[in-house]
């Protein structure tokens, strides 16, 4: 089964500007419109395709370590407005994309400055050109808000990027936006028109479902999802170990495996779109953030709707609050209209939140937490028969986590 990686790319890279304009007042669609600019700019540089696939990948996931740096900030009560770690983590958790052309240096140095006062003090000519390109397409949309500029201020803003060379942009990256940014490029970039845009500029890049880069892709996501919230630190990386460990135990090959993981790793992708006030509050959730919060799923199955071949992993990734009863959400299934792995993965999700740690309740035993499941299953909820499957699996693994998938 082939995965087409930059439409899952994609999908995160809008579920990280949610992320970043709920924390920093970035804009939608951000993401792409780095990408675009960045892809514009190495077709003038004239690169060559794995260039243009690796600037166009970094540039898309340029803040993926975001929610992590601010995890870390808060958790070790320090404040860096440097952004180096928020730098370093984001090159490291790109490391497994295994894109034939270096790329290293893309996100650590992006927003180094060409007079050396960026946080590295990296100068013009010391950091690589893909950083210099995400900065100037990055800095450009943070500051102008690109989405809804008006023609009548592009002058303005050539201008003002004229003045920034070799003080805040290189010289290169400046003469190659001047080149690339015209009325018919900024009225490209537009919300209405930027995912045509991105489609168009954005190589498509195919992997098979086997390669381990879709398991570190998965993992990485995880990170992402899971930082979110300090409730939330091993939810989604917990699932897809479960998700792994239990196909492994009905048989599956390589292939089924890696799909399910990766459904179980995006299966609260939408959870990002959630405030995270409304995550962590330790009361009773009102009527109305309850519905906030049920609104993920839907924002799951949204985000990975236009992924070619990813139907199977979509439902599955969006059906875990479904019940065979029909009393689920968002969809309403019932028994008939969810497969097995829908069923398991729904089994799975129960499993973590129940038996993990949060503002409500506290870790629970794997005895205590399977005999919340089996109340479920005797209620028509759930499937009885993978529960005890479950029960047979996990028994060892009671206040442990499940290892990574080797």
């Amino acid at each position: 089964m082939k995965i087409r990686m930059d439409k899952v790319i994609k999908a995160i890279a809008a579920a990280l500007d949610i992320v970043e304009g709920e924390l920093l007042g970035a804009s939608s669609h951000h993401g792409k419109r780095v990408a675009v600019l960045c892809a514009a700019m190495g077709q003038y540089f004239r690169m060559d395709d794995d260039s243009l696939l690796a600037l166009t990948s970094c540039a898309l996931l340029h803040d993926n370590a975001l929610t992590e740096y601010i995890m870390a900030e808060r958790s070790e009560h320090r404040h860096d407005p440097s952004m180096k770690l928020h730098c370093e983590l984001g090159q490291n958790n790109v490391k497994f994309l295994n894109i034939h052309t270096d790329f290293s240096g893309f996100i650590l140095y992006h927003h180094e400055w060409a007079n050396g006062l960026g946080p590295y003090h990296k100068q013009e000519g010391e950091f690589p050109l893909g950083a210099e390109l995400i900065c100037i397409a990055d800095s450009l949309d943070v500051s102008r808000h690109l989405q809804n500029v008006s023609f009548e201020e592009l002058p303005l803003i050539r201008q003002d990027i004229a003045k920034s060379s070799g003080v805040h942009y290189t010289n290169r990256a400046v003469t190659a936006l001047w080149q690339i940014l015209d009325k018919e490029m900024l009225l490209s970039l537009y919300d209405d028109r930027i995912v045509e845009t991105a489609s168009r500029y954005i190589p498509a890049w195919t992997l098979d479902i086997e390669d381990d880069v879709i398991l570190h892709l998965a993992e990485f996501v995880t990170r992402i999802i899971d930082y979110k919230s300090v409730f939330t630190r091993r939810h989604s990386t917990q699932i897809a170990n479960k998700a792994w460990l239990m196909g492994k135990y009905y048989g599956y090959d390589r292939s089924h495996c890696s799909q399910f993981y990766l459904a179980a790793a995006l299966h609260d992708l939408g959870k990002l779109t959630i405030p995270t006030g409304i995550l962590e509050k330790p009361d009773r959730l009102s009527g109305d953030e309850f519905r906030i919060i049920q609104s993920h799923v839907s924002k799951t199955w949204e985000m990975l709707e236009g992924i070619d071949g990813f139907e199977s992993i979509r439902n599955w990734a969006s059906f875990h609050h479904e019940k065979l009863n029909g009393a689920g959400y968002p969809f309403g299934k019932t028994a008939d209209q969810l497969d097995f792995n829908s069923r398991l993965l729904a089994c799975i999700d129960i499993y973590q939140a129940v038996s993990e740690e949060r503002p409500y309740h506290p870790q629970r035993s794997h005895e205590d937490t399977m005999q919340i499941l089996f109340d479920m299953a005797r209620g028509g909820c759930i499937d009885e028969g993978i529960c005890r499957d479950i029960d047979r699996v996990m028994a060892e693994f009671s206040f442990r986590d499940v290892p990574y998938p080797v």
